[in-house]
C-alpha cells in the first residue's frame, strides 16, 4: 500500500494546483494524518477554525484528489483534540486493515482463465514460503491479480495476526528508494522490506530499466528468499517479456511458479455480473446479464464498473432494469476493439512512471539529460499513438511545434540507428500504456 505520508503529500500537491500553495499552507499547515485505510482518511488539526474551513471548503477537493490520483473512495474525517483522544482510547477502527477485507478467495469468481492462479494463491496462503516461492502472477489489467494478492494477505493474516506483511507497487518502490537516498534513510528503507514475512509487490514491471531500483530489489529478494519468506509479485507480462529487466532478476522471478490470469470467458463473466449485482442489491434478469457479458469482455474491473453504473442510473433516475433501459444507460461504456486511443495525459503519466520523473518537471523547462530524453519520448509517443497535431502536442508541454518536431525526429533517428536502449524503452512504455486501455 502507499504510505500515508506519500498519499497526503500527493493530495496536498493536487490541491495546490487548484487553490494555490499559500492557501493550502494556511489551512493545512498543522494538519496531520491520523489514519488512512480503504474507507477513511482521518486528519487531525488542533485549530477549531482550520478544522471548520477544511470541513466546509476542502472536503470535495480532498475527495477529488484521492479519486483522481489513487482511485480511492476514502471519506474525510477531521478530528480535534477530544475526538483524537477518544479515537486513540478505542484503538484503530475496524476498517483499518491494510488490505481490503472484501478481497478474499471466497468471493473470487473462478473460471478457466484464472483457476490455476487461484489455486496457486490458495496454496501460498496456506503454506507461505514453502511452496511456489516466489509466486509470479501475470496478465492484463483488471483481471483479478490484485484481488488474489490481497486474498493471500488476508488469508495469512487470519491465521497469523502478527505477520509482518508488506505491500508496495513497483513504481512506488522506486519513489521510496529515491526518497530514502535523498534523506539518508537507506537503513530504514531496507529494514522495511527485508524484514517482511510476506512481501507483495504489484506491477513489478515498473522496476525494469531502473538500475538502482533493480539493484536494491535484487538484494531484498535474495534475503527474503534465503530466509524462506514468501514473495508474491504481479505484472502485466511474464518476466521474459520485460526487455529492460536485468537477467538475474528474470531468473529469480522464474524460480518459483508463473501463473497467468487472462480475461474471463463468457460463463465466468456471467457469474461475475450476477455476483456483483447481488452484492449491490440489483436484480438483473438473464437477458440483461447476457447483454453485459457479450459487450463487456475486457476485464473484471470494467464489468464491475458497468454494474455500478446501472445501480447509479436506477437510484438517480428511478430506471427500470429491463434490457431497453439498461442498454441505453451503459452503451457509452462499450467501445469497438482497436478504436481506443490513449490520452496525452495517460502517455505522459506512463513516461513519468518509467523514468521516475514528476509530471510537473516533464511538462516544465528543466533541461538535464534525463528529463530531456523523457520529454522527447513522451512527445514521440503522443504523436505516434494519438491523432494530435504538432501544435496540440506542444500545448501539453508549453512549447511550439518546431520543438516538438525536433524531439520526435531525434527519437526517430535513435530508433532508425538501432539504439537498443531507446528501442527497449519505447517498447516497454508502449506496453504499459496499452495495458491501461
Amino acid at each position: 500500500m502507499y504510505s500515508s505520508a506519500y498519499v497526503w503529500a500527493k493530495v496536498l500537491s493536487h490541491m495546490e494546483e487548484r487553490l494555490g500553495a499559500v492557501t493550502v499552507s494556511a489551512w493545512f499547515d498543522d494538519a496531520e494524518v491520523v489514519e488512512l485505510n480503504e474507507n477513511n482518511l482521518i486528519l487531525y488539526s488542533p485549530s477549531d477554525f482550520r478544522r471548520e474551513i477544511i470541513r466546509r471548503r476542502c472536503t470535495d477537493y480532498i475527495h477529488d484528489a484521492l479519486k483522481e490520483v489513487f482511485n480511492s473512495d476514502a471519506k474525510l474525517l477531521v478530528f480535534g483534540d477530544e475526538e483524537l483522544a477518544s479515537f486513540k482510547q478505542k484503538g484503530k477502527s475496524a476498517s483499518s486493515m491494510d488490505f481490503n477485507p472484501q478481497f478474499t478467495f471466497d468471493n473470487f469468481v473462478v473460471g478457466p482463465s484464472n483457476r490455476f492462479a487461484h489455486s496457486a494463491a490458495i496454496a501460498v496462503s496456506k503454506t507461505p514460503g514453502q511452496v511456489y516461492n516466489p509466486l509470479f502472477i501475470y496478465g492484463p489489467p483488471g483481471v483479478g491479480k490484485t484481488h488474489l494478492l490481497y486474498a493471500i494477505a488476508n488469508g495469512i493474516r487470519k491465521e497469523k495476526t502478527d505477520a509482518n506483511i508488506v505491500y508496495i507497487k513497483g513504481d512506488q518502490f522506486t519513489n521510496e528508494l529515491i526518497a530514502a537516498i535523498q534523506n539518508g534513510r537507506n537503513i530504514e528503507f531496507r529494514s522495511k522490506y527485508r524484514e517482511a514475512d510476506l512481501f507483495l509487490i504489484d506491477d513489478v514491471q515498473f522496476i525494469a530499466g531502473k538500475e538502482s531500483t533493480q539493484e536494491e530489489f535484487f538484494h531484498t529478494f535474495n534475503k527474503l528468499y534465503e530466509e524462506h519468506k514468501q514473495i508474491v509479485m504481479t505484472s502485466d507480462r511474464k518476466p521474459s517479456d520485460m526487455l529492460t529487466l536485468e537477467d538475474r532478476l528474470k531468473t529469480r522471478f522464474e524460480w518459483g511458479l508463473l501463473a497467468d490470469v487472462q480475461p474471463p470467458d463468457y460463463e465466468t463473466r456471467m457469474a461475475i455480473i450476477k455476483n456483483k449485482a447481488k452484492n449491490l442489491g440489483l436484480n438483473l434478469d438473464d437477458e440483461v446479464c447476457n447483454y453485459i457479458a457479450i459487450n463487456v469482455t475486457n476485464n473484471v474491473r470494467q464489468i464491475e464498473g458497468t454494474v455500478k453504473k446501472i445501480l447509479a442510473y436506477r437510484d438517480l433516475n428511478n430506471m427500470p432494469l429491463d434490457l431497453a433501459h439498461v442498454s441505453r444507460a451503459i452503451d457509452d461504456m462499450f467501445k469497438s476493439e482497436g478504436n481506443a486511443l490513449p490520452t496525452p495525459s495517460l502517455i505522459i503519466s506512463q513516461v513519468c512512471k518509467f523514468y521516475s520523473i514528476d509530471e510537473a518537471i516533464l511538462r516544465g523547462t528543466q533541461k538535464n539529460k534525463g528529463t530531456a530524453e523523457a520529454r522527447q519520448v513522451a512527445m514521440y509517443l503522443i504523436r505516434k499513438l494519438t491523432n494530435l497535431s504538432l501544435p496540440d502536442i506542444g500545448k501539453e508541454f508549453a512549447r511550439d511545434h518546431s520543438t516538438v518536431l525536433y524531439a520526435i525526429r531525434k527519437v526517430e533517428v535513435a530508433l532508425k540507428n538501432g539504439d537498443t536502449a531507446t528501442q527497449n524503452n519505447i517498447r516497454d512504455i508502449t506496453a504499459n500504456i496499452n495495458s491501461c486501455l
